[in-house]
């Protein structure tokens, strides 16, 4: 996630990166209990290469997303379909 829309106000992630290229940063959050982010200005929305360059610069400075552990279901479904597999596979004619 690097940026998101609440309440129609535009919260991008805070990057050293982004704050170089904003420069004078305001933060807002974006809901009640939600890490501080930078709030942008609404005539910027319409500046489309400026907030394009604004979340690549973002999006580059953060790290890759987190990879999910499968779900407790998706692990059953998964070992259910390897014994049906290995079980066709050992089986004798």
């Amino acid at each position: 996630m690097v940026a998101l829309v609440c309440d129609g106000q535009l919260f991008v992630k805070p990057t050293e990166a982004g704050r170089e290229f904003l420069g004078k940063v305001v933060e807002g959050c974006p809901y009640p209990g939600a890490k501080p982010c930078f709030l942008i200005d609404g005539d910027k929305w319409e500046d489309r290469a400026w907030l394009t360059r604004l979340l690549q610069i973002s999006a580059a400075a953060l790290p890759p997303p987190k990879k999910k552990a499968p779900t407790k279901k998706a692990s059953k479904r998964a070992f259910k379909s390897w014994i049906q597999a290995y079980v066709s596979c050992t089986m004798v004619p």
